[in-house]
Formats: structure tokens, C-alpha cells, sequence
């Protein structure tokens, strides 16, 4: 659903508004609200964040968030799965995590929902790597298919069963494959 203001909006004045459920992200002045995630997209996305912070968080190297809202670049997006390295999670000065992330992730994730536009999803992740995202990927569930987008702008499509799939340098220990993804979906 896209919500469109009656006048141009600033992002200060979008962040001062009350959070929705599901969220809204700010675009281009626009405020446009999320589809409610369905079975398919909540099994993976619920699925997704342990597999990453299994390998990542004990060891300090990173951790995989959900839903978290990241204003940066004159947007405010809320993807699905948001990867941080360890040492760029924002913390408060007594070390605790901060509400606000001001900066993109190092990974974006976004899980394709039935009603949602894959082209603003798709500009969503273009966004984050224009702004230092290391890699972003868009699993497509009703095709069984993951979109990887590198930082050099270079696109791979995964849709066999068996194949590896890419992540940042960063989390080289994790391994994911098609097959694991999609089979959360048979669990």
C-alpha cells in the first residue's frame, strides 16, 4: 500500500511520525507502507536470522537483525534482514546497541512478498549499495530463486537446489545453499 503525502515530506518529519505495523520505509519524500509478511516470507526471514547469527555472533564478526529501520542517504528503509559487521553496529557510549541505526547495513536481505513490487524492492537494494552495502540479496520464494546484487553492481541469479550462495567477505564461515533456504519451507 503506498501512502502518499498530501505535501512534499522531509525525512526529520517522517521519523517523528509513530511507527506502523507492518512498517513503513521514506522514499523519495514518500512514505510507503510494507505488505504484511505471509507464511512464506515469515518462515524464511524467521529461519534466515539464526542461520546467520549461529556463525557471525559468537565470534563477534556480525549480526544478522530483522526488521530494523536504517535511515541513511536521505531514505529510511526497513529490509527484512539487516547484516551488520560487529564493528559498525551503533552503540550508546555505555556499549549497548542504540535504537537508531543511521547507517546501511553491510548486508541487506529482503524476502519478496506476493503483493509487493519487485522493482521497489530492487531499488531498495540498489540504495544500500550505493551507500557502501557490501551485498544485497532479494529471495524470491514463489519462484524459488535469490537474486544476488554484488557492490560492483554485478547481478548472479541462484535457482538450483545444490548451488552455494555468495555472501560478504565478512561472513566467508557462512554456507547457504538453495536447497537449505527453501527447504525451511518443508520444516
Amino acid at each position: 500500500m503506498v501512502q502518499t503525502p498530501t505535501r512534499s515530506l522531509a525525512l526529520e518529519e517522517f521519523l517523528k511520525l509513530p511507527e506502523t505495523k507492518p512498517a513503513s520505509e521514506f522514499v523519495d519524500g514518500q512514505i510507503i507502507q510494507k505488505p504484511m509478511p505471509q507464511g512464506k516470507h515469515s518462515t524464511i526471514q524467521s529461519d534466515l536470522v539464526p542461520a546467520v547469527n549461529t556463525v557471525l555472533k559468537p565470534h563477534k564478526i556480525g549480526r544478522a537483525y530483522t526488521d530494523l529501520r536504517c535511515t541513511f542517504g536521505g531514505r529510511s528503509p526497513v529490509p527484512d534482514v539487516s547484516v551488520f559487521t560487529w564493528s559498525r553496529i551503533p552503540r550508546d557510549s555505555d556499549g549497548t546497541v542504540m535504537n537508531v541505526f543511521p547507517i546501511a547495513p553491510d548486508w541487506t536481505i529482503e524476502i519478496l512478498s506476493p503483493d509487493q513490487s519487485q522493482t521497489k524492492v530492487v531499488r531498495n537494494i540498489l540504495h544500500c549499495l550505493e551507500h557502501d552495502t557490501q551485498m544485497g540479496w532479494l529471495i524470491d520464494p514463489e519462484e524459488e530463486t535469490i537474486f544476488v546484487y554484488f557492490a560492483d553492481r554485478t547481478i548472479a541469479v541462484f535457482d538450483e537446489p545444490n548451488q552455494s550462495l555468495p555472501v560478504p567477505d565478512f561472513a566467508i564461515g557462512l554456507e547457504l545453499t538453495i536447497g537449505q533456504i527453501f527447504g525451511w519451507l518443508e520444516d
